[in-house]
């Protein structure tokens, strides 16, 4: 899945110093709280649990590389992918510090989601602890609708979680497209690649919603 500020390619375990890099200026770990797993004490810790998420299929894993330096700086997975009735979740979403509120970030969960519903998914999902705050509106941000809370639905880290749901259905996608497309042109960023405009204002025009 390639993009302008990124690409995401499958997980393997070469992507796993670079990764590990990436995650170390998180020195408090803070990145990790809401994972089931990490902060890692070891790379070679790292890259035996980055080799055995490569060999998964359902979670199925990728790297997110920046677009310029091709540096491994994030990690998502798509997760209970259902064919049949057309659901897919993305998820183990890990953004290191140089990845977290950039341009990249965005437009990585703009190709999953796109490459989702072009392969024919209906429903496309996004789970988080309830008491993860930023996540729960990253998805607002990102489009999704908020479906309610699942109480007490697994235990993380010896603590109970309490899930918040969220979704984008297919029939939402062509709009939500035409407003990241609208969002990612060249011309809603500076020379120094600040947005002029927030996804939140982007309004995409009929014309191409169409599209």
């Amino acid at each position: 899945m390639q993009g302008r500020h990124c690409r995401l390619e499958p997980l393997t375990e070469a992507h796993a110093a670079e990764l590990y890099e990436a995650a170390a200026a998180d020195t408090d770990g803070h990145s990790w709280t809401y994972l089931h797993y990490g902060p890692f004490n070891t790379q070679a810790e790292y890259t035996t649990w980055i080799a055995d998420r490569a060999a998964s299929t359902d979670p199925l894993f990728f790297a997110i590389l920046e677009a310029d330096t091709g540096r491994a700086v994030g990690v998502a997975s798509f997760l209970r992918i259902d064919p049949t009735n057309g659901v897919i979740e993305v998820g183990h979403l890990y953004f290191s510090p140089a990845l977290q509120g950039t341009t990249a970030a965005t437009e990585a969960m703009y190709l999953m989601m796109r490459h989702a519903f072009e392969l024919g998914y209906r429903r496309y999902e996004w789970k988080c602890d309830s008491l993860n705050a930023p996540s729960r509106r990253a998805a607002l941000r990102l489009g999704f609708q908020f479906e309610g809370i699942f109480r007490q639905a697994v235990v993380v880290k010896g603590r109970n979680r309490d899930t918040a749901w969220f979704s984008v259905i297919d029939g939402e996608w062509p709009h939500l497209r035409a407003r990241f497309d609208k969002w990612l042109a060249p011309e809603n960023f500076d020379a120094q690649g600040r947005q002029l405009c927030p996804l939140s204002e982007i309004v995409p025009d009929r014309a191409t919603q169409a599209h």
